[in-house]
């Protein structure tokens, strides 16, 4: 392992090549873990688009396996959610047997970390409408939390980074003031770049914010053994649960 890595090193596939998302992850994460970002090319952000890359992701599994990292993380929720939270498992235990590294996906992540705050009802924000909403909130309904909404923004899917952080806080605001005693907010997707409101929210509306990027680096963090709080992200990586 080399020196810069000596407290871990991960593995992470990035569904898209839009940048952003591994720069937070980079500056959020405690110095001495190491990243190996690798990158697939979803374009259209369908449900077509996301049925056809399990293969694309195994190969970049394949690619990091020699470098030997602590985890690999194949990132990307929506991909792995069309395969619903059963057949998501199915396939994630075959890597891990395959591999012999441990590997968990975004959708994974999301849930350890509403667990891990105790969260049992969320209203969900995604920057996708109609039914594939639906698949999302099944995926979380077998999971066994209360999906209260999940509330897509009319977007691009190319476009998603071009929001603004104020743009987002204001979808995400009334999405949840709209429902009646959720417990906390969830943030499906990566693509938009809305670190700087996670606090915001947790300080206006006096519920956690699940954050992909926030929920990403609590995990590494707490399954390399590393503890290092981080304030002004939201209470998931202020406390590290």
């Amino acid at each position: 392992m080399a020196f810069s890595s000596w407290r871990g090193l991960i593995g992470m596939i990035n569904p898209t090549m839009r940048p952003g998302m591994t720069e937070e992850v980079i500056r959020l994460l405690p110095e001495g873990i190491g990243i190996i970002p690798l990158f697939l090319n979803i374009t259209q952000g369908t449900r077509e688009e996301f049925k056809t890359v399990m293969a694309a992701y195994e190969e970049q599994i394949q690619r990091l396996v020699p470098q030997e990292p602590d985890l690999i993380h194949p990132n990307g929720a929506p991909p792995f959610m069309m395969l619903g939270l059963d057949g998501e498992a199915k396939l994630v235990r075959r890597w891990r047997r395959k591999y012999g590294i441990p590997i968990f996906t975004a959708g994974q992540n999301h849930i350890a970390a509403l667990r891990a705050l105790k969260i049992k009802s969320f209203v969900g924000a995604t920057y996708f409408t109609g039914a594939i909403n639906q698949t999302f909130s099944r995926y979380f309904k077998d999971a066994g939390f209360r999906v209260k909404g999940m509330a897509g923004i009319d977007v691009p899917f190319d476009k998603v980074q071009q929001l603004s952080g104020e743009q987002i806080y204001q979808h995400i605001k009334a999405a949840f003031l709209a429902q009646k005693g959720a417990d906390a907010i969830y943030m499906l997707g990566s693509g938009w770049r809305s670190l700087d409101i996670v606090q915001v929210l947790e300080d206006d509306l006096s519920v956690p914010v699940i954050h992909p990027v926030c929920a990403r680096v609590w995990e590494f963090q707490k399954r390399l053994h590393v503890r290092e709080p981080r304030q002004g992200y939201g209470v998931l990586l202020s406390e590290l649960p």
